[in-house]
C-alpha cells in the first residue's frame, strides 16, 4: 500500500456495506453469513410465454428488509460507493456467476442522459464496472442500448402505466454487436418487468437469439 492509499485509508477507512462497521472488505464476515441466509439466487424460465420477450430471469434477493434499504440508499441516497457492496454479493454467488457466463454480453439498463446527470451515475452500470474488476472475463457492453425518452419514474406508476410509459423509450445503437448473440440485461430491481421486457423486445427484434435478465432483487 503506497503513501496516498495509507492517507486515504486513515481518513476514509473501508467499511462493510451492510453493517457499516470498519473492516478489510466491502462485506464483513458476519454480514456474509447473514447475506447467505437470505440469498435466493433463483432462475425462472419464460420461454414461449405470450408477451414476455426475455427467456429467463435470475434474482438474488426478495426486495425487502436490508436489501431494499441498501438499494434505495444506493439509488436515491447518494451512496454510489455501495456499487462495490452489490458487485461483491454477485461475485460471491457461484450460481449467479455461472448464469452470467452463459451469455456473450451483459448490458446495464441505460438511463436517459438527463436522469443520469441528475443522479450522478447509472446504478446498474456502476455495479457492472465494479464486478468487472473482480472478474475480467465478464464482457460488458454499454453502448448497445440507449434510452432516448426521459420518461416518468417507473416506481411512481402502476403496471399498466409502466408498460405504456416505457414503450419506445430505447433504441439499439449497434445492431451488429447483438446479431445472433446471447444478451443478458442487468438491473437493480425487478418489479413488474416492464422495463426489462421492453429492452428484451427490442434486442430480439434486432437479432439477438437469446435474452436473459439478472437483477439483484425482485419485488
Amino acid at each position: 500500500m503506497n503513501f496516498i492509499d495509507l492517507v486515504l485509508n486513515f481518513f476514509f477507512p473501508q467499511t462493510c456495506g451492510m453493517c457499516e462497521k470498519i473492516c478489510n472488505d466491502v462485506i464483513c464476515s458476519k454480514c456474509r453469513k447473514k447475506l447467505k441466509e437470505i440469498t435466493f439466487s433463483n432462475r425462472k424460465c419464460f420461454l414461449e410465454l405470450n408477451g414476455i420477450y426475455y427467456d429467463e430471469h435470475m434474482h438474488l434477493f426478495k426486495y425487502n428488509g436490508i436489501i431494499k434499504e441498501k438499494i434505495r440508499l444506493y439509488k436515491f441516497g447518494e451512496q454510489g460507493y455501495l456499487c462495490d457492496f452489490f458487485s461483491k454479493i454477485i461475485f460471491l454467488d457461484k450460481k449467479t456467476m455461472n448464469y452470467i457466463e452463459k451469455y456473450d454480453y451483459i448490458i446495464p439498463v441505460p438511463l436517459h442522459k438527463y436522469r443520469k446527470r441528475e443522479r450522478g451515475y447509472n446504478q446498474s452500470e456502476l455495479i457492472l464496472n465494479s464486478l468487472h474488476k473482480l472478474d475480467k472475463n465478464i464482457k460488458i457492453e454499454k453502448d448497445i442500448l440507449l434510452k432516448i425518452k426521459n420518461i416518468k419514474a417507473q416506481s411512481s406508476l402502476n403496471e399498466l402505466e409502466r408498460k405504456e410509459n416505457i414503450r419506445n423509450a430505447f433504441i439499439v445503437n449497434n445492431i451488429e454487436k447483438i446479431r445472433n448473440k446471447k444478451i443478458l440485461i442487468f438491473d437493480d430491481v425487478y418489479t413488474t418487468g416492464s422495463t426489462t421486457n421492453e429492452c428484451a423486445r427490442l434486442l430480439k427484434e434486432k437479432g439477438a437469439i437469446k435474452v436473459g435478465v439478472l437483477t439483484i432483487a425482485k419485488d
